[in-house]
């Protein structure tokens, strides 16, 4: 008997909630446009009025501040190519932790990219960051910052306290990419620095293609696609309907999903049984989101590592899925200063709302056969 295959990839998309899966049915058997004035475009507009305020509750953000996008993608686009333009930023500020989105999206405004670089622990500089902004001070030059909340890869928490401190009192624009901490961390969008946010809703169960950017009021000029005055004219094209339905779902039943599982406790549990067998381990990243770890076994190239798991029926990953097809050193690795050859031996494993302490032995145990033919193969070439 086949023994189904053990999901540890949350970070790069979390299974389908079963709340989500209900809305997303449920609305696709509605027919109509919801922009239309009769009774069924009124109720699919009633759908996206629901979830509307779903989203707003979980990312503390106020019903007309989340735009709907069709992914964290476009709303991290829309909110640097966008607010870059509207405005009026001489560059763009980001970290070399960042994940490809923000730096795409910052490479297309056409202005000067600045990177700031991580400390060896995973965390942005921001003493970098405060002297930039210090000789912006004496240069008159605006920023647009665009940082992200929770690495994606090592899963490090970066001090968004300080950062709102250096930035949200300046004239300066702040960005946040906050798609790995939304449902796991308090977003406090309304009450917060950042003028605006991105959030993504298969992270946290809902399906792919489905995104919002959160805006402040001053940002709510800032736009990417143009059209019948969707979204209140923020984002042109007709809303999926069933898509946003399930987001709303999803995040209204995330929190109490998620607090179900003591995922930090099954990320201590895999460290520690990591660690015993093999000491020689490196964990990357402190202060990290208690979902994620991102290690690394000197001699075991990840390569070699994901292909043996992936036929024991173990799915994980080397760093950000968006990476299509590249197995390799990472550059947030390379840029807390790991060298190349242990940075090819990092593995991601990151849980999630679905993840039980079974999955966990069950990746301890194939890992550990990956191990123990390592270990025969470096005896048979002593």
């Amino acid at each position: 008997m086949t023994r189904a295959a053990i999901y540890l990839d949350h970070n790069a998309s979390s299974p389908l909630l079963p709340e989500a899966r209900t809305a997303l049915l449920a609305a696709l058997d509605l027919t109509g446009n919801p922009s239309s004035v009769h009774g069924h475009g009124r109720a699919l507009r009633h759908i996206l009025d629901t979830a509307r305020t779903q989203v707003a509750a979980l990312a503390g953000a106020e019903h007309k501040q989340v735009v709907f996008t069709g992914s964290a993608t476009e709303a991290i686009t829309q909110a640097i190519v966008g607010g870059a333009k509207i405005f009026g930023s001489d560059a763009i500020i980001i970290s070399a932790g960042e994940h490809a989105a923000v730096s795409k999206a910052a490479e297309a405004t056409g202005l000067p990219v600045l990177t700031i670089g991580l400390l060896a622990d995973g965390r942005i500089d921001l003493d970098q960051l405060a002297a930039m902004l210090a000789d912006a001070d004496v240069n008159g030059r605006t920023f647009l910052v665009a940082f992200h909340w929770v690495n994606n890869e090592t899963g490090v928490v970066q001090p968004i306290g300080r950062i709102n401190a250096l930035v949200g009192p300046t004239r300066h624009t702040l960005f946040i990419d906050a798609v790995q901490a939304f449902g796991k961390l308090p977003l406090e969008f309304a009450a917060s620095a950042p003028d605006m946010m991105a959030i993504s809703g298969h992270k946290i169960g809902a399906p792919a293609g489905i995104g919002a950017l959160l805006v402040k009021s001053h940002a709510d000029v800032v736009r990417l696609i143009p059209g019948g005055g969707q979204e209140q004219g923020r984002r042109g094209g007709t809303e999926p309907a069933s898509l946003i339905a399930a987001f709303g779902a999803a995040s209204a039943a995330f929190g109490e999903r998620y607090g179900a599982v003591d995922v930090a406790g099954l990320i201590d549990r895999l460290e520690a049984g990591l660690k015993a067998m093999a000491d020689d381990a490196v964990i990357f990243g402190a202060e990290r989101l208690g979902n994620v770890i991102n290690f690394a076994v000197p001699g075991i190239k990840n390569t070699t590592a994901m292909m043996g798991l992936d036929l024991a029926g173990l799915s994980v990953s080397s760093g950000s899925a968006c990476s299509s097809g590249k197995v390799g050193p990472s550059h947030v690795l390379a840029a807390m200063g790991v060298k190349p050859e242990l940075a090819e031996c990092a593995l991601r494993v990151s849980l999630g709302w679905s993840s039980t302490a079974e999955d966990v032995d069950a990746f301890l145990a194939g890992y550990q056969s990956i191990l123990s033919r390592h270990r025969a193969r470096q005896g048979q070439a002593a």
